[in-house]
């Protein structure tokens, strides 16, 4: 890991996404504080610098800011959304705020007519409305200057997000940027990941105990296998069976780990955590009650094993980005970040997977050992059904969106190009409808599916209407309270993968 490419975070959602574009190109990145010091940034001698976006304005004055003197120092830099504002206003251009801004997919003109128009991904509002003296413009849209540089000082802007898969020839530009202009060699593997990982576990637990918060969904499988490679026979996994899961999900679990090389738990909370929830409609405040009493449990469990001090989790970076930062916007708190309490009773929380987005962690679990069809596994939150049910939870809600949700899965598990994510939501809103001779007034169902490789960007799926129709026909007649149905066709952004 002898080059390094240093991405430089302004609180932007996609920083992770970014750093794991580069490592994906066998080059090592590392994130740091947009703030850096340029003192510090020469010691780690980076080949090329990336700034990230964010949601702040850089006009005013309590925004996050890199060190001026990042863009004399010689080295490549790549700034990206609020990066390329940021560079603009830094040297000298301007930057004001837009009328309407631009989100999701917009046509992207190069300024070399040579070259077609692409769509790339765009989620701002402000927008450079003058280039720094030695700029020119190598790109725009309808309404903005979408990419600029200066390319004898080698500094490139671009008001797009190259680092999303929803960005046409995304990945050929950043790759350029690494090997034409940084001068990248590649040689960066996720092994390297997996050695640093085990070296720092066994460095911080030597010989103790580690309680593992274990869902049985993909980052929990990886982290379990993390584990157990580090730190052989010291491993605990605990999984709080809290009533929100899926049909038969907590007895499929217990069968799939109960049979491993490791100490496994079922804790049946299901009265507990209803009783917690009860009368709670705000998504936020279900997450952090989920959270703590997830963490409750862990302490009670751990007290009865005796002294643990460390408790693991299999955070993956999404769920930090996704939860804020220091310059971030909290998009939602994630039962496992955000709504953690702040006495905790174990010493210190393991995250081994924290630096990794989805992808990788399923690449991670593949070189592990772990079966295909658990890494392939598609995402389910921690909080469970709690964040499919919009609006307060009871025992009843829940036994209709299981069932729900288990006939769409039903269906979408047997297509030949399954969606990366599908699921059944409850909604609070009710419509008349009509069974046999009688009114019904009954919530609708929505379907929610959708295409994406990173779980940061997404697509809804173009889902045939055949079977749309054959999901809905199925819901209305095998559920009593259920009447109507509808799909969700909305990308992220604007949306989130989940509702809640």
């Amino acid at each position: 890991m002898n080059e390094c490419v240093l991405v430089l975070d302004f609180g932007g959602q996609y920083k992770e996404l970014i750093a794991g574009t580069v490592r994906g190109l066998s080059v090592f990145s590392e994130i740091r504080p947009g703030g850096m010091p340029v003192e510090e940034i020469k010691a780690l001698s980076p080949i090329g610098i990336i700034l990230t976006g964010g949601p702040n304005s850089v006009y005013l004055p309590d925004s996050p800011k890199c060190d001026p003197e990042l863009f004399n120092l010689g080295i490549p830099l790549l700034g990206i959304c609020y990066g390329m504002q940021l560079m603009c206003h830094m040297l000298g251009g301007e930057v004001s705020p837009g009328i309407k801004g631009e989100y999701g997919r917009i046509p992207i003109i190069p300024a070399d007519s040579s070259k077609a128009p692409f769509k790339a991904l765009m989620s701002h509002r402000d927008a450079v409305t003058k280039l720094p003296d030695g700029f020119c413009a190598t790109a725009h849209t309808a309404s903005c200057i979408a990419a600029c540089e200066d390319a004898e000082k080698k500094l490139y802007g671009v008001q797009f997000h190259p680092e999303s898969k929803h960005t046409d020839g995304g990945m050929a530009i950043i790759e350029k940027f690494l090997f034409e202009i940084c001068g990248a060699t590649g040689g960066y593997k996720l092994d390297d990941y997996i050695d640093l990982q085990i070296s720092a576990i066994r460095r911080k637990v030597g010989d103790q105990n580690v309680l593992l918060a274990l869902s049985g969904g993909v980052d929990s499988s990886v982290c379990a296998a993390l584990l157990t490679k580090a730190i052989p026979g010291c491993l605990t996994c605990i999984f709080v069976d809290h009533g929100l899961m899926r049909l038969n999900e907590g007895d499929e679990i217990e069968r799939a780990f109960s049979k491993r090389k490791l100490q496994f738990i079922r804790v049946n909370a299901q009265e507990r955590f209803l009783s917690k929830l009860k009368d709670v409609a705000d998504p936020e405040a279900k997450r952090k009650i989920i959270g703590e009493e997830f963490i409750r449990v862990f302490e009670e469990e751990a007290a009865k094993l005796g002294d643990i001090p460390f408790l693991a989790q299999g955070t993956i970076y999404s769920d930090i980005v996704e939860s804020g930062g220091k310059h971030g916007a909290t998009i939602k708190s994630h039962h496992n970040v955000g709504g953690l309490p702040e006495n905790l009773a174990f010493s210190e929380i393991i995250e081994p997977l924290s630096g990794l987005f989805k992808d990788e962690v399923r690449i991670l679990g593949r070189k592990l050992g772990l079966p295909k069809p658990l890494v392939s596994r598609q995402p389910f939150p921690g909080p469970g059904l709690a964040l499919r049910i919009v609006g307060k939870i009871t025992f009843e809600k829940l036994e209709v969106l299981r069932k729900a949700d288990a006939i769409v899965r039903e269906e979408l598990d047997g297509i030949r190009r399954k969606p990366d994510q599908y699921f059944a939501v409850l909604t609070d809103t009710h419509t008349v409808g009509v069974k046999g001779d009688d009114r019904t007034y009954d919530p609708v169902i929505a379907i929610r599916a959708v295409e994406t490789g990173d779980f940061m960007t997404c697509e809804y799926s173009p889902l045939p209407h055949r079977v749309l129709g054959r999901m809905s026909s199925r819901i209305t007649n095998e559920i009593p309270s259920a009447s109507r149905v509808v799909y969700d066709i909305t990308s992220k952004p604007p949306g989130t993968v989940e509702w809640e």
